[in-house]
């Protein structure tokens, strides 16, 4: 791998891959500071807008969005005072118990997310042309990476099945539509389903 950016290097078909999800990445990257400051908002404020719209109630705190971010709560606490101070988040007692301070969009908020939730759409566009076969390949190579990434804890995959003690990933591989099986709820689970964050959750002991 230290010859991976060498043109000298033969190029495997899987550091070109490889390469090639580097690129996508960088592109991700750009098109998410462009969508940002179209609208006035920092990387990371976009993604503490998406992380309010689909985390559950009870993690959407501070701490909470700290974990999304990969940052301190300090600077978390900076991301939502920005937001806060634009309008488009408010903070209040959680329900549940009001000694947890938690964060939630405003109309406002919400406008500005379904304004932004559409720049994946052309990808998607192009990821639905491709034969079933490969859309499925490329599903479970990228699982796999995000796996790796994972366990060398550069990526948190935030209170979803794959981390949970009452997950049980290929229970089923004579349903290949819902081959992995949740304990808690009894029921087998299909790989989308997976990826949702759940209120059930609890993590694996390490």
């Amino acid at each position: 791998m230290a010859t991976f950016f060498d043109p000298r290097a033969r190029i495997t078909p899987s550091a070109q891959a490889l390469i090639g999800l580097y690129r996508l990445a960088q592109g991700l990257q750009h098109r998410l500071r462009q969508r940002g400051q179209a609208r006035g908002l920092s990387p990371a404020q976009v993604q503490a807008l998406l992380f309010l719209r689909y985390a559950r109630p009870g993690v959407r705190t501070i701490g909470g969005l700290a974990q999304r971010l990969g940052c301190t709560a300090a600077t978390a606490s900076e991301v939502a005072d920005a937001l806060e101070r634009k309008g488009l988040l408010q903070r209040h007692p959680w329900e549940e118990d009001q000694r947890v301070i938690t964060l939630s969009l405003t109309p406002a908020g919400e406008q500005e997310i379904t304004a932004l939730e559409g720049w994946l759409d052309d990808l998607e566009t192009t990821l639905a042309a491709l034969p079933p076969a490969q859309q499925q390949a490329l599903l479970t190579a990228v699982q796999a990476l995000v796996r790796t990434l994972q366990q060398a804890g550069d990526v948190v995959v935030y209170e979803m099945c794959w981390g949970c003690q009452f997950f049980r990933p290929y229970a089923h591989p004579e349903t290949p539509q819902t081959p992995h099986h949740c304990a808690f709820v009894d029921t087998p689970l299909s790989d989308p389903y997976t990826y949702l964050e759940c209120p059930d959750f609890i993590p694996r002991s390490t």
